[in-house]
């Protein structure tokens, strides 16, 4: 069973990541955690069309980040005395989800928390968020938040392929649940969805065949609940169709404000990358909290 000692909670000070905080907070009073509270500024020389000479750019950095540590030191003043969890205040220079991963590796930290936006949108139209990119770089499970809360998740789903990280995604989805119910849940796939819109097309009975998929799915349920301690009480869930969409309709269906999924699991890689695996496009499109493990071992 995994466990939160350190938690890093990336802020820009925007609305979203008030929220990320809040979600960050509240874990880490369940958990008996330290909160890492990272605020990363980003260099002058990114921004296109300055016009400073290249010596004056570290002055006017060095300059922005002491007032933005400032003002972190006293948000995490804040939040010490109101939650009574120990806070530490950090401020970096660079590409947010860049320095982010990297600070959560140096202290090696067990959950980043991020907002699901940050404060540059137009910006993050063009060269995607910084959540997306983190989802992408980050060594630890990564917690983006979009509803803000002071109380613990109340119905959690853990999606799951079967794939290796499966087991991660399950340990992961009771531990941020605490005493809430945990439902499992399997997307027999997009074979499945077409075979379903051919035989409806043509006419055929599959209800057979459909039956065997379904009892498949039970089966490797079996032998990935059975190992884990009060894996008998996680429900479980089978589900034909397209995986992000059946997913997001299960949230919706269930009132779900976490679910919890593998970055990368049965057909990852390169293809993933170009066309946008299950992971990111129910992080994109989901209406409630998404957590995100990695690879077992990463």
């Amino acid at each position: 069973m995994p466990s939160l000692r350190r938690i890093v909670a990336a802020t820009d000070f925007s609305t979203f990541s008030e929220r990320a905080v809040g979600r960050a907070v509240q874990l880490a009073r369940q958990h008996q955690a330290e909160l890492h509270l990272l605020h990363v500024v980003r260099p002058l020389d990114l921004y296109p069309g300055m016009t400073f000479a290249p010596d004056e750019y570290g002055v006017h950095d060095e300059a922005l980040m002491e007032a933005e540590q400032g003002r972190l030191d006293t948000l995490a003043t804040t939040l010490a005395k109101q939650s009574g969890v120990s806070v530490h205040p950090a401020t970096r220079l660079g590409r947010a989800h860049t320095e982010i991963a990297a600070y959560a590796q140096e202290v090696a930290a067990d959950l980043v928390v991020a907002g699901a936006r940050g404060e540059n949108t137009l910006m993050d139209l063009f060269l995607g968020s910084t959540a997306s990119r983190l989802m992408r770089v980050a060594n630890c499970p990564v917690l983006i938040v979009r509803h803000g809360a002071d109380d613990p998740y109340r119905q959690v789903l853990a999606a799951v392929d079967f794939s290796p990280v499966s087991a991660d995604v399950v340990a992961h989805a009771r531990l941020l649940a605490g005493s809430a119910p945990v439902q499992a849940v399997h997307v027999l796939g997009s074979e499945v969805e077409q075979r379903l819109r051919r035989a409806k097309s043509d006419q055929v009975d599959i209800t057979g065949w459909l039956a065997r998929q379904r009892s498949d799915a039970e089966r490797h349920f079996e032998a990935l609940l059975a190992p884990l301690e009060g894996g008998a009480s996680i429900g479980r869930l089978v589900l034909p169709g397209f995986a992000p969409a059946a997913i997001c309709q299960c949230i919706e269906e269930k009132q779900a404000d976490l679910v919890v999924l593998g970055r990368h699991g049965h057909g990852g890689g390169f293809q993933d990358w170009l066309l946008g695996s299950v992971s990111k496009d129910v992080a994109l499109a989901a209406a409630c909290d998404v957590l995100l493990i990695g690879s077992p071992g990463r």
